[in-house]
């Protein structure tokens, strides 16, 4: 599980990071503003469908009912089913995209209801109405991800997202050496975000990713619909950040640039989370499927220890790193064209807030597997809406007296929210299983992420305030490997991790 873990891992830290470069650019080509705050808000839509269907949420459901096929049925059975989710979904989704197209300016009302009266308002929906094309493609993309995965077949899936980010930045490059105006360059990466879409698919189709769900066919029999009846929650469930944010644009859009501080700070919790919450999803739902259905309970408490560990060691120093570090990382990420220094300090502050809320987010896809393995779909989503209902009713509170810092605080509480009722209901359904060796290494890797966050809480002083950007780079860096170097040091130290036990999982098969 650790050598697929990993490979997922690689392939989302490389998207992320490419996704990093894209919004660097987007900030400056087209800062903040009425501009930047209808795109920013089209293309939430857009990340909430791709959270909602692929990066491990269409997984949640579709692997444990291809497997279950599988065994009782065999492989032609199984093929036959994959056609039929992979028809029916990829109808749905067309039929869905010409209803939301027509449905735009009402859709963008609800999820930014302060842009109404405003020009911002008709750039949302021409931006957005540009970017469906993305949602049918998106589909078909997911559920041979998701096929792909079952077969435990994660190396195209984990990069084959690396093309929406590379088609993006190839036409900001673009527009920027164009000096392209502001409206018209969101019109054209909005357009592309389409496009991109279709590269995704066309790489899974040539990779023969087709020929495990055929024959291709539409259906809606008593079978796929106990299938939707049980994807649909989880799918939602999966989404849960992607919720809260929303929620929170919902509250920001009346207040000017808030929504693009709010964007670019969820932007770099998503690094981290993707990373773990990907790996999660993809990975740990078929291990724990597998574990479930054969009755092994150790080798289901093997799992959800191994996996309670590796949400805990990467989430914790990646939220103790971005609360510490939050005003010189998105200085230098983001602060360039129209982004200025009062947009830094401004999303700095919302990061910080964010990141309290990032190993309830982690916990949450570290826990949801364990609910997904075992066909229950709704707690987990109940448990989302929980979160929901809390963000948004302190967003309403804390947005009024503290802005955008205010909205970003209450998305980390609905986060804590779903991950105490995930936690609560699990415990007394079925126990969560942690083993000894869990038991004993996780109070040691909270107390190494302690020691490498007090180092880079010490070292905030070394950056020069007016410092040019290579050396604001270069200290950054420093700090930040200084801190991975005393965290990974402290874990050997404390027996929490070794280098051998490393290279041991690196060489079982995945």
């Amino acid at each position: 599980m650790i050598r697929s873990f990993l490979t997922v891992s690689t392939g989302t830290l490389a998207s992320r990071l490419l996704g990093f470069a894209r919004d660097s650019l987007i900030a400056a080509l087209l800062g903040t503003g009425a501009v930047a705050d209808a795109f920013l808000a089209a293309f939430q839509l857009v990340n909430v469908v791709r959270r909602l269907l692929s990066e491990g949420a269409l997984n949640a459901a579709l692997i444990p009912a291809w497997l279950r096929v599988r065994e009782r049925d065999g492989e032609v059975a199984a093929s036959a089913f994959a056609g039929r989710v992979l028809g029916t979904v990829s109808a749905a989704l067309i039929v869905i995209s010409i209803v939301i197209a027509l449905l735009m300016p009402l859709i963008i009302t609800i999820i930014a209801p302060g842009f109404v009266g405003s020009h911002t308002l008709d750039l949302a929906v021409q931006n957005a109405r540009l970017m469906l094309p993305y949602l049918a493609f998106a589909g078909p993309v997911t559920v041979l991800m998701g096929l792909l995965n079952a077969q435990g077949r994660f190396a195209l899936t984990a990069f084959s997202p690396l093309l929406f980010n590379i088609a993006l930045i190839a036409t900001i490059a673009m527009l920027l050496v164009w000096h392209a105006d502001a409206s018209l360059a969101a019109w054209m990466l909005a357009a592309t975000v389409g496009i991109a879409g279709l590269l995704q698919l066309l790489m899974l189709v040539s990779q023969r990713g087709a020929q495990l769900a055929t024959p291709l066919r539409a259906s809606l029999d008593k079978e796929m619909r106990s299938f939707f009846a049980k994807a649909i929650p989880g799918m939602i469930a999966s989404s849960g950040p992607q919720w809260l944010m929303v929620a929170g644009a919902i509250i920001a859009s009346a207040t000017p640039s808030a929504v693009s501080w709010l964007y670019f700070a969820n932007r770099l919790i998503e690094l981290p989370l993707g990373i773990v919450g990907v790996a999660m999803g993809t990975v740990l739902v078929p291990e724990l499927t597998r574990a479930v259905g054969s009755g092994d309970r150790d080798a289901v408490a093997h799992a959800e220890s191994r996996a309670l560990e590796l949400a805990t060691g990467l989430a914790l120093p990646a939220t103790l790193g971005l609360a510490v570090l939050a005003e010189p990382i998105v200085r230098l990420l983001f602060e360039h064209g129209a982004f200025g220094a009062d947009d830094s300090t401004a999303t700095a502050h919302a990061l910080m807030w964010l990141a309290l809320g990032l190993p309830a987010h982690v916990l949450i896809k570290a826990l949801s597997p364990a609910f997904f393995a075992r066909s229950d779909t709704m707690t987990p989503l109940l448990a989302t809406a929980k979160g929901l209902v809390v963000a948004v009713a302190l967003a309403v509170l804390l947005g009024h007296f503290f802005g955008a810092s205010g909205i970003a605080a209450s998305i980390a509480a609905g986060a804590w929210s779903s991950a105490v009722s995930l936690l609560r209901k699990g415990t007394g359904e079925f126990g969560f299983s942690v083993d000894a060796v869990a038991r004993k290494r996780l109070p040691r890797i909270v107390l190494a992420a302690a020691a490498m966050g007090a180092l880079l809480w010490l070292t905030t002083g070394l950056m020069p305030v007016e410092a040019h950007g290579l050396i604001r780079f270069i200290v950054l860096g420093l700090q930040i490997g200084a801190g991975i170097a005393v965290y990974g040091l402290l874990l050997q130290i404390l027996g929490a991790a070794s280098w051998r036990e490393a290279v041991n999982a690196l060489k079982r098969p995945a």
